[in-house]
């Protein structure tokens, strides 16, 4: 947990400037629209990624220690054979794990987030999960097992495996060439987030594309087929949170009202998209029937709103790098107190780039859940103690400052708006 909210503590600005570096180029080299509500979506779910990792929120009903211990029929020495079967290892399971993340309802939950963005970019790599509480996959690291590779070798080399995937997710990067014939470029990966049938449920690969050729779930990028983005049943929300679980909770629904006992149960292990019968009749849910004529989702917000947004994300990114640097430090409670705090922090002003009226409320109760962190920590931030009384100040200014302009803008902007719509 510390080593890896140390490695976060520099990783994440690293990201971020990528991830806004491609940005500016798209809109001032190639002209695009910078969708900055998509974009700070996409980094707001990195942030919830990222802090369930360093909580360590989730269990793994198979564990490769376990694995190892009882059918590893050799033991490789530690060389650099072993990092290399461990990473071909660790790719031959992410094939087949996110191919059925694809292919069945259940597991599809837990990996819709990364396909929501109605966009292309490398911010959408950073929509990651924190439904995935439990891991069924580890059965396919089982050649890695029999082999006998170290376990610490497994853990060193998934989070180069996982970093690695990130530089693919964009639209900048044309045809690689002889490299398409063997790692996963953009153009593969492009096929694989669109939802175009000739393009849907293709190209699993996460580092090299020989898996998908060898199954039969290749598909070459076509010049006159232009990809397009996102997921059948749009999602239309920014909240990263509601997003990782409405698929899920939509299953329970289903699940609830059937009438058949049978698709009570079958339901969540059918293929992903399907619904009883009887449910898909009386209860239907709007889906994408033409990708090239569809509105996508982004409310209509002011200067101003769009501005205190980008505000709320610099602020939370701010809280989010205190809490890895504070971690060595914390004890348990405080390190799920803190965690609840960036949670909710997310959820609030995501809940207002939705022009959600009850964001107000949100975010009252995110400040002064900060406001009791601050003063039960001794009138201080967490790894800010001995930062002198000034500084600390800062915080407590942030939660009432927070509160009064989120009011604002719900009560000015979003409120009155709603009114005046429904006068007219």
């Amino acid at each position: 947990m510390e080593t890896y909210a140390q490695i976060l503590i520099y990783a994440s600005p690293v990201f971020f400037i990528l991830v806004m570096g491609e940005k500016l180029y798209g809109k001032f080299v190639k002209g695009d629209d910078f969708k900055s509500m998509d974009m700070i979506s996409s980094l707001s779910s990195g942030f919830t990624n990222t802090l369930k990792d360093v909580l360590g929120i989730g269990v793994s009903l198979l564990t490769y220690v376990w694995l190892v211990e009882k059918v590893a029929l050799i033991h490789i020495p530690f060389t650099w054979v072993n990092v290399v079967i461990a990473f071909i290892a660790l790719d031959f399971a992410g094939y087949w794990g996110h191919r059925l993340n694809h292919q069945i309802n259940f597991f599809w939950n837990q990996h819709l987030i990364h396909h929501s963005s109605e966009e292309f970019n490398l911010a959408c790599a950073l929509r990651q999960s924190v439904s995935d509480l439990i891991k069924f996959f580890t059965i396919f690291l089982l050649p890695a097992a029999l082999l006998g590779v170290d376990p610490k070798i497994i853990a060193v080399v998934a989070p180069i495996q996982l970093f690695a995937q990130f530089w693919y997710h964009t639209v900048y990067i044309g045809k690689m060439g002889w490299l398409e014939k063997i790692i996963v470029t953009p153009s593969h990966h492009r096929v694989h987030h669109a939802i175009n049938p000739e393009y849907i449920d293709k190209n699993h690969g996460q580092i090299f594309i020989i898996w998908d050729k060898l199954f039969g779930t290749f598909q070459e990028e076509l010049d006159d087929v232009p990809a397009v983005y996102g997921i059948t049943r749009p999602v239309r929300t920014w909240n990263p949170i509601k997003i990782n679980y409405q698929h899920l909770w939509l299953l329970i629904k289903d699940a609830w009202r059937t009438k058949n006992w049978m698709d009570k149960l079958r339901v969540f292990y059918m293929p992903t998209g399907w619904r009883p019968a009887d449910v898909e009749a009386k209860y239907p849910v709007y889906k994408i029937e033409d990708p090239y004529h569809f509105e996508k989702y982004y409310p209509n917000l002011s200067t101003g709103m769009q501005t205190w947004s980008w505000i709320q994300f610099f602020s939370t990114f701010g809280f989010l790098m205190l809490f890895f640097n504070a971690v060595p430090d914390l004890s348990i409670t405080e390190l799920f107190m803190y965690g609840f705090f960036l949670f909710f922090s997310v959820y609030s002003y995501t809940e207002l780039m939705d022009k959600n009226p009850k964001a107000f409320w949100q975010e009252l109760l995110k400040n002064g859940f900060g406001l009791f962190l601050f003063i039960q920590n001794g009138q201080a931030w967490y790894s800010l103690e001995n930062a002198g009384m000034a500084l600390n100040l800062i915080f407590p200014v942030y939660f009432i400052a927070a509160t009064l302009v989120t009011g604002y803008f719900v009560f000015r902007e979003i409120r009155i708006a709603g009114v005046v719509r429904t006068k007219i």
